[in-house]
């Protein structure tokens, strides 16, 4: 047996920057996790998304499908400009960029370092639990599937340690950059029309969280969502 057939082949182009554009599309969740201020927030999930679009162009450039390079146009508008700009028009309204740590910046329920501790458990879990499930197929690279299956059990953590409705909705939001991710190295080549779709479900969660944080802030006067624990009569 030669030298040769015993050494695995490197990963194409296409596998290795999907797994490293899956590895660093969790470390920015960590960030999220990590930071304290809502704004801050909303600059990661701005740069989480920018990645998604470089993942369609890369998928788009390596198996000759044209229509992701729209889709790819298409997300970076939505995800990395309009759903950022109107988040921080929201918490620029509702006086969140000047709020103490008292305020949207105190929300969690845990400190930053066991939140992120607590992320490391659970994207740890989803990473190995969806590896086990032994999916080998080149055109839909393992790693970075089980790394998107790990950064949405990371996206319900920081929807959970959270007490802001707009931390909350950053979680949301990041949830459906995993499922984008998953997507995208699964079933690249859906019709533009499917894929789409899935942006146009990402708006009306834009306009109804937009809705949700602006109405929480009229009656509470604040994001917190603290006194919603508490059944009123």
């Amino acid at each position: 047996m030669s030298l040769a057939s015993t050494v695995p082949a490197a990963p194409g182009v296409y596998v290795g920057a999907a797994n490293v554009i899956a590895a660093v599309m969790l470390l920015i969740e960590f960030g999220m996790l990590r930071q304290a201020l809502a704004r801050d927030q909303v600059r990661l999930y701005a740069a989480q998304s920018a990645l998604i679009s470089v993942l369609a162009i890369v998928i788009a450039a390596d198996r000759n499908l044209p229509d992701l390079y729209v889709l790819a146009a298409l997300s970076a508008a939505l995800k990395v400009v309009a759903a950022p700009l109107v988040l921080r028009r929201l918490l620029g309204r509702a006086g969140a960029d000047d709020e103490e740590p008292t305020g949207v910046a105190g929300s969690q329920t845990l400190s930053p370092a066991s939140a992120v501790l607590a992320g490391i458990v659970l994207a740890a879990f989803g990473f190995f639990s969806f590896g086990g499930l032994g999916i080998r197929d080149p055109a839909a690279p393992a790693t970075a599937l089980a790394i998107a299956a790990a950064m949405m059990l990371v996206a319900f953590g920081l929807m959970i340690v959270r007490r802001d409705v707009a931390s909350q909705a950053i979680g949301f939001l990041a949830l459906e950059n995993a499922i984008s991710l998953a997507a995208l190295v699964a079933a690249a080549g859906l019709p533009l029309i499917l894929e789409t779709a899935f942006l146009f479900d990402l708006l009306v969660a834009v306009v109804v969280f937009g809705m949700l944080i602006r109405a929480h802030h009229v009656r509470a006067e604040s994001l917190s969502t603290a006194d919603l624990t508490r059944l009123q009569g």
